[in-house]
């Protein structure tokens, strides 16, 4: 059989992901002649080669050549395909994150010290099941926290999962603190340890779902299990570590081999131990606060679509999603202005035909908008028929009636409606809403453009959105996005 001669173009090409890629010659023996990967990435070059009779034509080189040694150490701790498989925020995030899980390490067994210390570790005198019944009363409060928690704030955290993701940190502080601060108070032993492992509780519920969510988020190949999975090895807990258990993790078993040098150090030394407590916390929010602010989410919120939406007024630009990120309040995110409800059910915002005819008036899009001047409240009545962009529009609506009672530059037509707000009675209200409605079929068609030009995505949403909806034979047709 005639090979033929080795040619100087390549015959084909390999890369892994977003890596180099190398060629591929025909060698005189018939050979397949592979390059090595390049100096950019893994610091040696050269070639080698494979003969015919492999599986996929050549025979499996050494490991070691065939296979980077970097690439094959990152793919321990980072998910398949990086970084294209993930979002660009991923790696700052991550770098920040694995430092206040360092810190929160650290922390934790400083707390975990101070507990058993108080619950009577080491003192001959204390007696087993006094110690049994206080771990018993501790836990029965957490699970009882979690459950109440669970079900009162579990909707909203997918909307402000940054903001949530902050404050579980903070309150995982705050619990350790308790937990340090207890055997000094030996009375109030019992009590301050159940608040403490109340507080650790909803940390938990918190961290977990605010940490699903942003690996929603982080997820760009329909990848979560593998995000999570390498976020776990990187030493970032679904949810804040309880203080007595540490993940066989790379941070936290740094964490656990300093904390047995540390321990001994401070144990001996109360405002030592209490010293090196606020320098770790110290770290742990700043750490944390910078991983948040490091997200760049793409999908809207009520914050976020304010941001937008007040720059947009003002400049007639969109802010892209980095900007908005960054402009995006993160300590005061939990209590807006204008308190904007959607997904209402009918029954609350109309009682009588009148009513609902009023209310129907000048509606052409499904979803009905009633606004409350008085307590500066929108709520949104939505139709079966409503869709993402539909409530995209409605938000954006109920925030556009807000900026009518704020200051700053406003559209010439909106700044007349402004003016009609401050000067006229409240009852003025419904015909406020329905000229609102007119301004937007002009206005938010650029806007929605806007968003999807600047790199925002509108096909969903994070808008908290109740799952009320309803239907209205008083309207007329309805246009849909």
């Amino acid at each position: 059989m005639a090979y033929v001669a080795r040619s100087e173009a390549p015959l084909c090409s390999e890369q892994f992901g977003s890596g180099t890629a190398r060629g591929c010659r025909a060698a005189a023996d018939g050979s397949l002649q592979w390059e090595a990967w390049g100096r950019r990435w893994w610091g040696f070059s050269g070639a080698f080669t494979t003969k015919p009779g492999g599986r996929d034509g050549g025979e499996r080189v050494a490991p070691g050549t065939a296979v980077p040694p970097l690439s094959r150490l990152l793919a321990v701790f980072l998910p398949q395909g990086f970084p294209d498989s993930v979002s660009p925020d991923y790696l700052p995030y991550q770098l920040w994150d694995s430092v206040q899980a360092f810190a929160s390490s650290l922390s934790g067994s400083l707390a975990t010290h101070a507990v058993l210390l108080g619950i009577g570790v080491g003192n001959a005198k204390a007696s087993v099941s006094a110690a049994t019944a206080t771990w018993l009363v501790k836990d029965s409060t957490g699970m009882l926290g979690r459950i109440i928690f669970a079900w009162w704030m579990g909707s909203k955290m997918d909307c402000n999962a940054k903001q949530w993701r902050l404050f579980a940190d903070i309150l995982n502080d705050v619990a350790m603190f308790l937990e340090i601060m207890a055997p000094i108070f030996p009375i109030c032993f019992t009590m301050t340890i159940c608040i403490s492992n109340l507080a650790k509780c909803i940390v938990g519920v918190a961290g977990g779902a605010t940490r699903a969510a942003l690996t929603m988020h982080q997820a760009r190949r329909n990848n979560m299990a593998d995000v999570s999975a390498k976020d776990g090895s990187q030493g970032s807990p679904p949810a804040p570590i309880p203080s007595a258990i540490f993940q066989e993790t790379l941070v936290s078993l740094a964490g656990l081999l300093v904390s047995l040098l540390m321990l001994p150090l401070v144990s001996d030394c109360p405002s030592l131990s209490l010293g090196c407590f606020f320098l770790l916390t110290a770290l742990h929010i700043y750490a944390n606060y910078r991983a948040v602010r490091a997200l760049v989410i793409e999908t809207l919120n009520e914050g976020r679509l304010w941001l937008v939406l007040k720059h947009f007024l003002q400049r007639g630009e969109v802010l892209g999603p980095a900007l908005a990120n960054q402009m995006e309040p993160l300590w005061t995110g939990f209590w807006p202005s204008l308190s904007l409800s959607l997904g209402v059910p009918l029954h609350r915002v109309t009682s009588s035909v009148f009513e609902l005819q009023k209310l129907v008036e000048g509606h052409q899009e499904p979803y009905l908008l009633r606004w409350d001047l008085s307590q500066n409240q929108v709520q949104v009545v939505l139709s079966q028929m409503a869709g993402p962009e539909t409530i995209l529009r409605a938000a954006t609506h109920g925030l556009v009636l807000g900026a009518l009672q704020g200051d700053g530059a406003l559209p010439g037509e909106l700044e007349g409606l402004r003016n009609r707000v401050r000067a006229g009675p409240e009852k003025e209200s419904c015909v406020i809403v329905r000229e609102t409605h007119q301004v937007l079929d002009k206005l938010f068609p650029k806007f929605l453009k806007g968003l999807q030009d600047a790199g925002w995505r509108t096909e969903n949403h994070q808008l908290e959105v109740d799952e009320w909806r309803a239907t209205w034979l008083l309207c007329p047709e309805k246009k849909l996005l």
